[in-house]
């Protein structure tokens, strides 16, 4: 006779408990939403407030991407500004600033703040079919950079958003869009983008997903669907962009899109010398493997940027100084009640100063050339 799983613990219980013991028929079913367990382990705590050394974070969001197009309205330029130079916070790259009238609106939104907050710009893929795309791309880089852009961004949108007009996605290695990265090249300016996220967005949302809730909570990010392009698509495309413009910089977004995978980006790291990497919103994925994550941050400490993915409503540094400096073992990434990326805890992985002090800032510095000025 097989026995549900209940009905084989109570079987356990009664061989192996006092009287005073309970069945498992008389514990009460939880969902995985009510099942929020309390640690009981006892070990060192070290609150972060301020990190050792100044901080340049190259992932923020100032703009319409994560606060909509009414974004002005949101906050107080000035306040935000002493809010996160009060986290020891000396620079942030506000990565909206997009191109045309829209730059001059992220721009004038800054000022007078230019010296804190640096903007980087945008070209407008969707007008790749035009005959004057390349004339387009030219024009609109020269005159960003005119107005002050000292990088460019792209979204996710290009390969999982963006269609051309013959109804199929962007991909970030499209020959059309090379006028972009040598462009930028001829210019200097180093280009930060995002081409793929989690691993897990990218498989079925089963009870094997290790972020169903997550993916349950916002379906849409989920690109299991027929028509898109898979992970390890994504990933090969990286690949080629970085291969066919050896003199572009790129800094791929979020740990080079494969935090779940450090042995990857490490060799990527090693392939292309124009690669680099932010670390914005994958503490959650680099703090779960402490022991991989630091190796990786000390091996290749001159390649990876300190970034943050925030934007002027809920800079989150502290937890970022305490990953990064500490030794603090199994602690929360998340104050959220259910921690929004998976249910695990994560770990400090204590850099030395002369580490850290190249994530925080050096790197940065070097990027974008402002130790040139």
């Amino acid at each position: 006779m097989q026995l549900t799983f209940h009905e084989l613990n109570d079987k356990i219980n009664i061989g192996n408990v006092d009287d005073g013991g309970m069945k498992m028929s008389e514990f009460k079913e939880l969902y995985l939403s009510e099942y929020m367990p309390k640690s009981e382990l006892v070990v060192e705590e070290h609150e972060v407030l301020l990190p050792k050394f100044p901080v340049i974070d190259v992932h923020t969001h100032f703009g319409s991407v994560l606060l909509g197009p009414d974004y002005e309205k949101f906050f107080d330029t000035e306040e935000v500004v002493k809010k996160f130079k009060s986290f020891g916070v000396k620079n942030i790259v506000n990565l909206d600033g997009k191109w045309g009238d829209e730059l001059i609106r992220s721009l004038n939104k800054i000022h007078p703040h230019e010296d804190f907050i640096i903007t980087f710009g945008s070209i407008d893929v969707t007008k790749l079919d035009d005959s004057d795309f390349e004339s387009y791309v030219r024009k609109t880089l020269h005159e960003s950079k005119e107005r002050g852009i000292r990088g460019l961004k792209f979204l996710k949108d290009v390969s999982l958003v963006h269609k051309d007009k013959s109804g199929k996605y962007i991909a970030v290695d499209d020959p059309r869009l090379q006028v972009i990265w040598a462009t930028a090249a001829e210019l200097g300016l180093p280009v930060l983008i995002h081409i793929a996220d989690p691993v897990a967005f990218f498989r079925p949302v089963d009870r094997f997903n290790e972020r169903y809730e997550e993916l349950s909570a916002h379906p849409n990010w989920s690109y299991h669907k027929p028509g898109m392009y898979t992970f390890e698509e994504l990933l090969d495309m990286q690949e080629n962009l970085l291969e066919s413009n050896p003199d572009t910089t790129f800094i791929i977004a979020h740990c080079g899109s494969y935090p779940e995978n450090l042995g990857y980006v490490a060799r990527s790291l090693d392939r292309y010398p124009n690669m680099y990497v932010d670390i914005g919103a994958r503490i959650a994925e680099l703090g779960r493997q402490p022991y991989s994550a630091r190796k990786f941050f000390i091996k290749y400490q001159d390649r990876i940027l300190f970034a943050t993915d925030v934007s002027p409503l809920n800079p989150c540094y502290p937890i970022y100084y305490r990953f990064l400096e500490t030794w603090d073992e199994y602690f929360d990434y998340s104050d959220e009640p259910i921690p929004p990326q998976g249910r695990w805890k994560i770990y400090g992985i204590g850099l030395e100063d002369e580490v850290l002090e190249k994530v925080y800032y050096k790197n940065a510095e070097k990027v974008m050339r402002i130790t040139e000025e």
